[in-house]
């Protein structure tokens, strides 16, 4: 457009130069402005065009836009349908399924009434009677669950018994040390008459004092009429100031240079004594080369006792056993009589040296050059170590079957008899028991129980409750094993 009004510029300049007058500058500026004019119209056509073009491609644009909304919306409503659709089945699903379930239930509540009709019928029991029944079972699986507790939780006791057990032990040593102490460290010596007392003491008691000082024991002098008491804990010096005193009573002259001479004259022949009885004992046990230290400390097992029983007498009993059993079994009896002999050496060093009397045996059999089985057999007779060798358990059941045997340890008969009387009546009293049999020196109880009566979880249940009636109501040395035995027999015959 500007260019054409340059160009109707251009001819009226033209026109007035060419012309040179008025009029044709008129004229070309009229033309001028005519073609100023159309060519204005033609653009404002141009423009009026373009602008519909624009306004038609914008309405096709939204057209199109509002197309895709219409589809859009048309798949978002057949989704909406569609998903409805798919939750009305499941729903119509789910309502058919909870009406068969009820109708299951239904069918199952009639199945358990004719079931139960049924049983009732068959059983001749109402529902009562049969839950009645039910919980006696039930009462009795837990019963049997019980006593299977009880045994896990006397196992669990058992691993963890050792500081229970020493706790026990020095309850008990606390209870019966005096009255040990004063039946095995003392011996008596009878007097003619009770003058002899003030002989023994001197004057102002110098014979008593060099007495003591000589012998190493303890001249107890009190009312006891025509008896002195001889106390020590060793048993060797005990015997020497015993058979001093004896010498010193019956020769009548007492006074500090005659009790040394004759306490070591009892000396010389307590130590001559104790010699000839290891002598005896390996002869007896028909023994060979054992060392004379060795043989020294069997003869002064002859002064030590345990239990009341003689150790030295024990030990020639056990190796008796040990032999026989050896044997009878194609082992070395030389080995089994010699660890048996031998299995309770180390007590007669308790009293000098510290260690229990199987650590004091074990070390004086090594250093004496004894064989390792007999080492074992010392050392395995308490299970304080494993046996290594048939032989070592021969030894430790013949000293079992020694120290069990009735009157062997300090018991009077009548109470051995009484005791195991004792001991049937109280597990005979129980419910179902049938038959009690005390054994092994009353140191196990066999119970015999009716089996219809008791089962196996109140046999375990039984044993526990006559285990601790035994320990309310009896005394007894170590411990008393109590066996249940149920038995259940069918006997038929053949005719």
């Amino acid at each position: 457009m500007l260019e054409i009004e340059r160009m109707a510029d251009w001819l009226a300049i033209v026109a007035s130069l060419l012309g040179g007058g008025a009029a044709a500058g008129a004229a070309f500026y009229i033309v001028g402005r005519r073609v100023q004019r159309g060519a204005a119209e033609a653009a404002a056509r141009a423009a009026a065009g373009e602008s519909a073009r624009l306004l038609e491609e914008a309405r096709q644009r939204m057209v199109l836009a509002a197309k895709e909304e219409l589809r859009a919306r048309e798949a978002w409503d057949e989704d909406v349908a569609r998903r409805r659709r798919e939750i009305d089945r499941r729903e119509q699903g789910l309502e058919e399924r909870v009406a068969a379930l009820e109708e299951r239930e239904r069918a199952l509540a009639a199945t358990e009434l004719e079931a139960r009709a049924r049983l009732e019928r068959i059983a001749g029991l109402t529902a009562q009677e049969a839950k009645q029944e039910l919980l006696r079972r039930l009462e009795d699986e837990a019963r049997g669950e019980a006593a299977a507790l009880a045994r896990d939780l006397k196992e669990q006791a058992k691993r963890n018994a050792d500081k229970e057990a020493q706790k026990i032990l020095a309850l008990a040593i606390q209870r019966l040390a005096a009255e040990h102490t004063a039946e095995s460290t003392v011996s008596a010596v009878a007097l003619p008459s009770d003058e002899m007392k003030g002989r023994i003491i001197g004057r102002e008691g110098r014979n008593i004092r060099a007495f003591e000082a000589a012998t190493g024991v303890d001249v107890i002098i009190d009312d006891t009429p025509d008896t002195v008491v001889v106390s020590c804990f060793d048993p060797v010096r005990r015997e020497v100031g015993r058979l001093a005193l004896e010498r010193l009573i019956t020769d009548g002259r007492i006074h500090p240079g005659r009790i040394e001479e004759v306490v070591d004259k009892a000396r010389g022949e307590v130590d001559a004594s104790i010699v000839e009885a290891g002598e005896q004992a390996i002869y007896e046990t028909g023994i060979k080369g054992m060392h004379p230290e060795l043989v020294k400390l069997v003869g002064r097992m002859k002064y030590r006792t345990s239990y009341g029983q003689n150790i030295l007498d024990h030990s020639k009993e056990v190796a008796w056993l040990a032999g026989i059993m050896a044997a009878e079994l194609k082992l070395d009896a030389q080995l089994a009589k010699r660890g048996a002999l031998l299995h309770d050496i180390g007590k007669v060093l308790t009293h000098e040296h510290d260690g229990t009397h199987v650590q004091l045996g074990v070390e004086v059999a090594t250093k004496y050059g004894e064989h390792p089985v007999v080492v074992n057999c010392i050392a395995a007779h308490h299970d304080d170590v494993a046996h290594e060798s048939p032989v070592s358990v021969i030894v430790q059941a013949a000293d079992a079957v020694s120290g069990s045997r009735p009157g062997a340890r300090r018991e009077a008969f009548e109470t051995y008899v009484k005791r195991l009387t004792q001991l049937e009546q109280l597990a005979g009293g129980f419910p179902g028991v049938e038959k009690v049999f005390a054994i092994q020196a009353g140191r196990e109880v066999r119970v015999v129980v009716t089996p219809t009566a008791i089962d196996d979880g109140k046999a375990g249940e039984l044993s526990e409750q006559i285990a601790r009636k035994i320990e309310r109501e009896l005394q007894y040395p170590g411990q008393i094993k109590v066996v249940v035995i149920r038995e259940t027999r069918a006997v038929d015959f053949a005719r």
